[in-house]
């Protein structure tokens, strides 16, 4: 396994330096690419010439039935996971001298896209309203989220955040997106509020005897937010608005997409705002509109109703 393991790094560092991609991205390979990995380890194969399509086979089907991480893996998942072994397995190939390629024939599920799961405006402004305001906990933990709704932020982009990427007085801030790209997001006035309020009344607290480190959110401890708390703070806000779904961060950069494109902006302007290399991904929110304005017209429109 540690032969596997050195094999491994030594192809995320390339995959790194050809794509410049996400760390997102990079995680995932990762855990998908090291799950197959001790799966190999469980049954006594040592040598990746070992690996033939019968072994791959049998992962493949394990995978997909959810024996692995506990439920029935999406087409987009599987897809991807397969994805990451194909790359993985076309590096050994080239790189480090393996003759077979078990993996070439298996392909992908159909990968249908599904709509995302947004937020009402009114359910998004339950969500802020939840918190108090009178402690620093709930003025960090009602900016992070403001934060993310008004400008459309991923958690990471949003945890990465610098001090001196945001620009209260002008109502923009600067954010590093996928594969380092950078761009300028405004926020209204309310968000810039907010900011500012946690800036002066609730980081001061938790800054000190830390040395200064200029990410914007930190933990009650100074350091710098992680995105797994910022799903935390999403949960737990969900919980305390009486929300009845399971509210976690994406779910409101989906928001700020489809409460945008509802209000009459322009799918491009919303294309850069979330940062978006093709306007194929941002159209996905313009299917979300349509569904429901479909849903709206089945359930109230006279003849729709006489038909069922």
């Amino acid at each position: 396994m540690a032969d596997f393991e050195k094999s491994l790094e030594r192809f995320l560092a390339l995959l790194a330096l050809e794509r410049t991609g996400s760390k997102d991205t990079d995680d995932a390979y990762r855990r998908d690419i090291l799950r197959f990995l001790n799966f190999l380890e469980e049954k006594g194969i040592d040598d990746y010439e070992k690996a033939d399509r019968e072994t791959v086979s049998e992962y493949i089907t394990l995978l997909r039935s959810g024996e692995f991480s506990g439920k029935p893996l999406s087409d987009a998942s599987f897809s991807r996971s397969l994805s990451a072994l194909k790359s993985f397995w076309r590096y050994l190939n080239i790189h480090e001298g393996v003759a077979n390629n078990p993996v070439a024939m298996f392909k992908g599920g159909k990968n249908r896209r599904h709509l995302p799961d947004y937020l009402t405006f009114d359910q998004m402004e339950q969500l802020l309203e939840s918190f108090d305001l009178n402690t620093p906990a709930g003025i960090r933990d009602r900016c992070i989220l403001e934060t993310m709704y008004a400008c459309g932020l991923r958690v990471s982009e949003c945890a990465g955040l610098k001090k001196m990427d945001v620009r209260i007085k002008d109502g923009w801030l600067s954010v590093i997106g996928k594969e380092n790209k950078e761009r300028m997001v405004p926020f209204y006035p309310r968000c810039g509020e907010l900011i500012d309020l946690y800036l002066r009344n609730a980081r001061p607290q938790f800054m000190k005897d830390v040395p200064e480190h200029g990410i914007l959110f930190v933990s009650q401890k100074g350091k710098p937010i992680t995105s797994r708390s910022i799903q935390m703070i999403c949960e737990k806000a969900s919980e305390n608005a009486g929300l009845s779904m399971h509210v976690h961060p994406h779910m409101i950069r989906h928001s700020f997409a489809t409460h945008l494109l509802d209000n009459g902006a322009d799918l491009r302007i919303v294309q850069e705002l979330l940062g978006h290399e093709n306007l194929s991904t941002t159209q996905i929110y313009t299917h979300v509109t349509q569904d429901r304005l479909q849903k709206v017209v089945d359930e109230a429109h006279p003849h729709s109703r006489s038909a069922k």
